[in-house]
């Protein structure tokens, strides 16, 4: 077997293709039963390009876990004949991900401007932020918090009526560029408002008694390039000083417990912790934002993809947060919540027990700030898709998102601190 994987280690070229084509590329899934292949796996991420989808990094794998990986096209068939002769479990999730990556694009609102049933690039996002703030002076309006690496604005949206002394809610999407359904869900979240506000009671009343930060995308630069040029990209595209790798992981870039688990320090690698907390222009910004109002915002919810997982601190330590309790029982009720519309199961519980270890998270950080309602959901797909949740998964992805988000909104307007 050895043998083989030298061979395959000869045979890599590690270059990442500008206008990759994700021809014949296979995503895998595998379930490593002991040390030695999780060692094949670490091996095989040593020799190759691999891309790992959950969890995020080869470091992170231990043995029983379910792992998603994608891989170059031309390795694929040494690649399963390892795995076959490693005897590892496995299946291939996606056996063509340009296929699986073309048909995304199957809804029916085939509009040529914004629509909240399929992906909006961030020029459509972008002019979206105006449009919806300016039909809806009452409710919406938006603000620029920052710059990208690249320039562009960092746009929020405040909704809420106006009143003295309202409390927050920050929500933000988008840390991830590749995570696309997230960034649907923060644009269907804004919609609902405007469209049921003095027609349902419950949103009626958590607008009249809380304003809600919306951070639509926090990643733009990272998101415009999974347009332009790279599906699959997940980072930043901030340079790094003495490295031809560009990014950083913008969820591994906050101050909690910076870069001590779960994160690399090597600026090619997918989870690079940058070069110093708030090392990246945008989680400097959404930081800045948030320690200016922490005064009056008393929850945070970050949303992201895949894996139906709703999540509390702590990432980056196994010890528990003080109101333990407290959080894993507003978990459990929003997870029944949200799987009361389309039966969709959600696990839920502490970061670092529930799936890993991984520090530099901006939950555990807005936790650390003294927000003590701070929560990651973590949307569908269980990884079918995985990031290429096909667009007529938006609407029931946002729908069933939307009723766990109300329910801790309505927990926290009760639990005022």
């Amino acid at each position: 077997m050895w043998a083989l994987l030298v061979l395959i280690g000869a045979a890599s070229v590690s270059a990442h293709l500008q206008n990759p084509s994700f021809d014949g590329q296979k995503v895998f899934r595998v379930i490593p039963q002991n040390d030695e292949q999780v060692e094949i796996l670490n091996f095989l991420a040593r020799i190759m390009e691999v891309d790992f989808w959950q969890p995020d990094s080869v470091t992170l794998v231990r043995p029983k876990m379910q792992v998603d990986f994608r891989i170059e096209a031309e390795k694929s068939l040494e690649v399963e004949d390892l795995l076959k002769e490693s005897g590892m479990e496995y299946q291939v999730l996606i056996d063509n991900l340009q296929a699986a990556l073309d048909a995304q694009f199957d809804s029916k609102a085939r509009t040529t401007g914004h629509s909240y049933e399929k992906y909006n690039n961030w020029d459509t996002i972008a002019a979206w932020t105006a449009d919806i703030a300016e039909q809806n002076p009452d409710l919406v309006s938006r603000s620029v918090i920052g710059q990208t690496y690249e320039g562009r604005p960092i746009y929020l949206l405040k909704l809420g009526k106006s009143g003295s002394d309202k409390k927050a809610i920050f929500l933000d999407c988008g840390f991830h560029a590749r995570e696309w359904i997230s960034h649907a869900f923060c644009q269907w979240f804004v919609k609902e408002a405007v469209e049921t506000y003095g027609k349902d009671s419950g949103v009626t009343t958590l607008l009249d008694k809380l304003d809600f930060y919306v951070l639509p995308v926090v990643n733009i630069d990272g998101y415009v390039y999974t347009w332009t040029n790279d599906r699959m990209w997940r980072k930043t595209r901030s340079k790094n000083a003495g490295s031809t790798c560009i990014g950083t992981d913008p969820n591994r870039n906050l101050d909690a417990g910076w870069c001590t688990v779960g994160a690399s320090k090597s600026p090619c690698a997918e989870t690079y912790c940058g070069s110093a907390p708030e090392s990246e222009k945008e989680t400097k910004a959404l930081a800045d934002f948030i320690r200016e109002h922490l005064s009056t915002i008393k929850a945070y919810l970050t949303i992201h993809s895949y894996s139906q997982l709703l999540l509390f601190p702590y990432s980056y330590t196994y010890k528990l947060p003080s109101n333990y309790q407290e959080l894993n029982s507003i978990a459990r009720a929003a997870s029944t919540e949200l799987a009361s519309l389309h039966n969709t199961k959600y696990t839920y519980g502490p970061g670092a027990t529930t799936i890993y270890l991984a520090a530099g998270g901006s939950d555990d950080w807005a936790y650390d700030q003294g927000i003590k309602y701070s929560f990651t959901f973590e949307l569908r797909d269980t990884g079918r898709y995985g990031f290429l949740l096909p667009e007529s998964q938006i609407k029931p992805t946002c729908e069933e998102t939307l009723l766990a988000v109300k329910y801790i909104a309505n927990y926290v307007l009760e639990h005022l601190y």
